[in-house]
């Protein structure tokens, strides 16, 4: 097929949109210019929505925007609008949630039909090019739509108009002064008990996701439940053994395609693999499983190795798809590893990841799977769990060394600051568990992209690409960043981490708080008009910005004292509250949040001299050894005075590094000797 030539998105910064400038239809990316076309020409919208690293969107792409026909349809009939999620997460969610009203299920890729005022009338999710599997052909679709438009307007406009206010009404929430207390966890705990898959692990049937949330919110509570706890256990073992975690590469897949974990939708993102280092690592502590901890340090490795840009900032996802083939990057023949590896390690690798002639996947290939505990393996190979590892490890180097020598997926180099931020979260777990400077440095040095590239004054942008800034950012990006500065500022003396916490809190405050329920938008005062302003207050994949900024702001109070903070965040918890029970695994980071707020946990300051090489780290380090969710943690530099109250009059003592352990700005006697402050925080935990 002949290239077409470019269209206006060449002009774009998201490879997503970037993918489609040779598209034969006369795209528009959301712009001003695109939507007074709409008005102007009279025709309806066909607004096309995925994101970079989707199979099925590329499959739409090469069946249908590459075909001449089709793209005739669409630029005839209507204004074509490509937009990328990730970058406009505020019209995926609301045209989403259309789609989801229409026809039941969502997805990507999603099209859907608007009215010129952006009203939905009709959408969904991949069409076929021919009518197939009871799906109506692409073609077929865009000329029922049209023909509609033009014959029954009135009809359109009507069932347009009913699906606007219901798309208001979902986002509004009736304030019920829900008292919160410990009462709350009780329901959501069943309700997480009760869909539990008791084999596998995680939450429900196929496709399965990680549903890291709720996971986090579970690890607070397994002290004291021992079915909770090997229930949790089982699904952390089953996720790291099953082939959505990457065994000789590092990272998680987005999902599995069934209930065991182990084909994956072989697309690695950046939120999930930020999320799942951390929860691995901080399991490692729960849990005193060392096979944790390495699979959290095989997700960071992984991150460092493939996701970062030489400027320190985070890429968003590598494709499911090389070579025009979901997953050809990463499966083994038996027939490969033979060529690959000595005799004896072909054998060892193949018993052990699961490698047969059959195969798991497509042309008889193996996604690399454990076929059980890595000390149970060791165990049946009569081998010392350190010595299997130590082989295991061995074979993994030369099976990847062979694997990055294929075509590679590609890589969306957008830069979002929403998940950067998760991902800063997962190099501070990374560097406290680990101990691993290069993890800190990591951290570090993807904030100070952020605040020198995603930031102007007080304001945060969205994202960034091919060298330039754009969007406004939304509540997630406000909340997710708010949290990783205070995640630096409890293993890092520089004060402007708590500084910029503060300031960006400030800025959701006054942008983004909605006075009449007492919750937060997702969209900012100042962002353009949508027919609704939605909010977020369900956990995805990611957790939910609202959840995330009631608990930046709970964290703050506790640093400043500011009752403003502690207030509105008892609010946007409160109005959602009624939900917490029936909706558990929608709401478990709000659920986190109040864990933190009800357990009223210790407040810990680390006075060090930061001019001076000291104990610093050993004392970072001690309490990197203690599962601490609802302790905050700051690290104080004594040479600064500080404003804050929590760091008010926090001095050495004998020149040493010196913690202040305080519970409501009240404090047990310094402590400057690492025996002591160790066994200080066993009391804590």
């Amino acid at each position: 097929m002949t290239k077409s030539k470019a269209n206006r998105l060449i002009e774009e910064t998201s490879p997503y949109l970037l993918q489609h400038a040779y598209n034969p239809v006369d795209w528009f990316a959301w712009s001003d210019e695109a939507l007074e076309k709409a008005k102007f020409d009279d025709k309806p919208i066909l607004l096309s929505i995925g994101y970079a690293a989707c199979h099925w969107c590329h499959v739409m792409e090469h069946e249908s925007f590459e075909d001449p026909e089709i793209a005739e349809i669409m630029n005839e009939h209507f204004v074509p609008i490509k937009v990328d999620r990730e970058e406009r997460p505020d019209l995926d969610d609301i045209y989403m949630r259309s789609v989801q009203m229409m026809t039941g299920h969502g997805g990507w890729p999603m099209t859907v039909f608007l009215t010129p005022d952006l009203k939905p009338f009709y959408g969904g999710t991949y069409f076929p090019p021919q009518d197939r599997h009871g799906l109506p052909s692409f073609r077929r679709v865009l000329l029922s739509v049209a023909k509609t438009w033009d014959e029954k307007r009135e009809d359109v406009l009507a069932s347009s108009n009913e699906m606007a206010i219901y798309l208001r009404q979902m986002t509004e929430v009736e304030p019920t002064g829900a008292k919160l207390t410990f009462d709350l966890f009780e329901p959501a705990l069943e309700r997480l008990m009760m869909i539990f898959d008791r084999q596998w692990g995680g939450f429900g049937g196929a496709p399965k996701f990680p549903q890291a949330s709720a996971l986090f919110f579970l690890l607070r509570k397994v002290k004291n439940d021992r079915q909770l706890h090997d229930l949790l256990g089982l699904t952390l073992n089953k996720m790291a053994q099953g082939g959505i975690q990457d065994q000789i590469g590092g990272g998680f897949a987005r999902y599995s395609v069934d209930r065991q974990w182990l084909v994956p939708h072989f697309e690695k993102m950046l939120y999930d693999n930020a999320l799942l280092s951390r929860l691995y690592l901080e399991a490692s502590l729960v849990y005193e499983n060392d096979y944790y901890k390495t699979v959290g340090k095989n997700v960071l490795d992984f991150v460092l190795r493939e996701l970062t840009s030489e400027d320190g900032a985070f890429y968003s996802s590598l494709d499911a798809d090389s070579e025009g083939e979901e997953g050809k990057f990463y499966v083994f023949t038996p027939k490969e590893i033979d060529e690959i590896l000595p005799a004896d390690e072909a054998t060892f690798a193949c018993q052990v990841y699961g490698v047969t002639p059959f195969g798991n996947f497509e042309h008889q290939t193996t996604v690399l799977n454990l076929t059980d505990t890595p000390s149970e393996l060791a165990h049946r190979a009569n081998l010392d769990v350190d010595v299997f590892n130590k082989r295991l490890s061995s074979i993994n180097e030369k099976l990847l060394a062979y694997r990055n020598k294929r075509v590679r997926p590609a890589r969306d180099e957008k830069v979002l600051t929403a998940w950067n931020s998760l991902m800063i979260s997962g190099f501070v777990a990374g560097y406290r568990v680990l101990c691993d400077e290069r993890y800190l440095q990591a951290a570090k040095k993807a904030a100070e992209f952020i605040l020198a590239k995603l930031s102007v004054k007080e304001r945060l942008l969205r994202t960034w690409g091919k060298g330039k800034s754009k969007l406004n950012g939304y509540l997630d990006d406000y909340a997710y960043f708010t949290e990783a500065l205070l995640d630096l500022a409890s293993i890092d003396a520089d004060p402007k981490w708590l500084e910029k916490a503060i300031e960006f809190a400030d800025v959701m405050d006054k942008q983004f708080f909605d006075k009449n329920d007492g919750s937060f938008f997702y969209t900012s005062a100042d962002h353009e008009s949508l027919i609704t302003r939605p909010k977020s207050f369900y956990d995805a994949p990611i957790p939910s910005a609202s959840a995330a900024c009631a608990f930046a702001l709970l964290r703050l109070a506790k640093v400043t004292d500011n009752e403003s903070y502690r207030k509105k965040a008892e609010s946007t918890i409160s109005l959602y509250a009624p939900y917490f029970g029936k909706g558990a695994e929608q709401f478990a980071y709000f659920l986190s949040a109040l864990d933190f707020h009800l357990a009223n946990g210790a407040e810990l300051v680390l006075s060090v001299d930061s001019a001076k090489d000291n104990k610093t780290q050993e004392m970072l380090f001690a309490l990197g050894e203690k599962y601490l969710p609802n302790s905050l943690v700051v690290v104080n530099d004594a040479n600064r005075i500080s404003r804050l109250p929590l760091l008010k009059d926090r001095p050495l003592v004998s020149g040493k590094p010196t913690a202040y352990i305080c519970r409501n700005f009240t404090c047990q006697k310094p402590i400057n000797e690492l025996d002591a402050f160790k066994e200080a925080l066993s009391g804590l935990a």
